[in-house]
């Protein structure tokens, strides 16, 4: 499961919860979900606010590779 995907299921209303969350479309969301269009960086920090999934695992090429004491947030590697 991809780190979106683990969002999705913290967040707890789907997709359409999160794309209600973030003002986008459902669609984009599955895009996310499907891998075929990353997260928008500019997402990232609502999303990490949000789950609690950290912003390393769903952009580590934008915010760089997760700390080594980041363990709250290991199952979403």
């Amino acid at each position: 499961m991809n780190a979106i995907a683990i969002a999705i299921e913290k967040y707890g209303t789907g997709q359409a919860g999160i794309a209600r969350l973030l003002s986008v479309t459902p669609q984009a969301v599955n895009q996310w979900t499907s891998g075929s269009r990353p997260v928008p960086a500019r997402h990232v920090l609502a999303i990490e606010a949000a789950t609690g999934v950290s912003r390393h695992y769903l952009r580590p090429d934008v915010f760089g590779p997760a700390p080594a004491n980041d363990d709250d947030h290991a199952e979403a590697a």
